[in-house]
């Protein structure tokens, strides 16, 4: 069997968000994921391999070279590749670009836990952050929220805010700058942060009654981006008790300071999805951390293998 080499000019203009998450939703109809992350280092490099197996769909491996000193030398700091396996022969189907599959799963999975979390009636966004994250949100939510009549985005600097809006109100997009993130937080039905803060910055005071908070940008035991007020106010859910409970500090630390159970994680997706948990009324702060998983990098990457053709 021939092996597939896919890369983003493979699926331009036939992957979607959509797309995307009908994958999530049908990987989490199937049995729970096995899951195995392995870490190797020569001082300040690394190299992270996350691999997952979902039976009835297919094995992958995900692989990432992180070498910090690149960024002098004018080079990618980061360097990474899929590789995606056959559920019932082996053979490997397709070696996909790595940024790919990290760029549609991140999104992906944020605006499809907003799409079981969030009010179907929500129509203004605020997006927290202007990285590359950030302006795949404002796609993936405009794609999945279609009502949505005003998106406002939020940097610490503001510059960089600016540069993302003009970018993207060029394209049609019903963007601006958000001056005052409080004020903003407590203006907005659906809030989403992607930042690289390690203290949070998205306050419980702010959250008003009906509101979406989704938090991706905490990745380490040391970052967080909401506060103890908020985890406290909002009912909240993970995509996979596995990836966050224990190595990301918007969880890890409240709940080793006591100020939230493992209790008080109604559920993940594979509660959501069947519909056990969710949004119980209109008043409801849903809070939804996005933690990834090396299995939501198998679901994205059979839509992409799919859409490739």
């Amino acid at each position: 069997m021939t092996t597939k080499v896919i890369g983003p000019e493979d699926v331009a203009g036939k992957l979607t968000w959509t797309k995307v998450t009908e994958a999530i939703a049908a990987g989490h109809r199937l049995p729970r994921a096995e899951i195995q992350d392995s870490l190797l280092s020569r001082g300040d490099d690394r190299l992270l391999s996350r691999a997952a197996w979902i039976d009835g769909l297919a094995l992958g491996v995900k692989t990432a070279s992180v070498f910090p000193g690149n960024v002098a030398n004018g080079l990618p700091s980061i360097h990474a590749g899929m590789m995606l396996f056959n559920d019932k022969t082996g053979a490997l189907d397709a070696m996909v670009d790595g940024r790919l599959v990290t760029n549609w799963k991140t999104a992906g999975d944020s605006v499809f836990g907003a799409k079981l979390l969030a009010r179907a009636d929500s129509k203004r966004l605020l997006v927290v952050g202007a990285g590359v994250v950030s302006e795949n949100l404002v796609r993936a939510y405009s794609e999945i929220f279609p009502g949505l009549d005003r998106i406002k985005i939020y940097n610490r600097t503001r510059a960089r805010a600016e540069e993302l809006v003009e970018k993207l109100s060029a394209e049609g997009f019903p963007v601006s700058v958000a001056d005052d993130l409080g004020d903003a937080a407590g203006d907005t039905d659906i809030l989403t942060s992607a930042t690289m803060a390690k203290q949070p910055i998205i306050k419980g005071e702010w959250i008003k009654p009906g509101t979406h908070v989704d938090l991706i940008g905490a990745f380490t035991p040391d970052m967080r981006e909401g506060d103890d007020a908020l985890l406290r106010k909002g009912r909240l859910f993970v995509d996979s008790r596995e990836t966050t409970l224990e190595d990301i500090g918007e969880l890890r630390i409240p709940l080793e300071n006591g100020v939230i159970t493992e209790d008080d994680v109604i559920g993940d997706y594979y509660d959501l999805v069947p519909g056990k948990v969710g949004r119980e009324s209109d008043e409801d702060i849903t809070v939804f951390k996005n933690g990834g998983g090396a299995h939501l990098d198998v679901m994205t990457a059979m839509a992409i293998y799919q859409a490739a053709g």
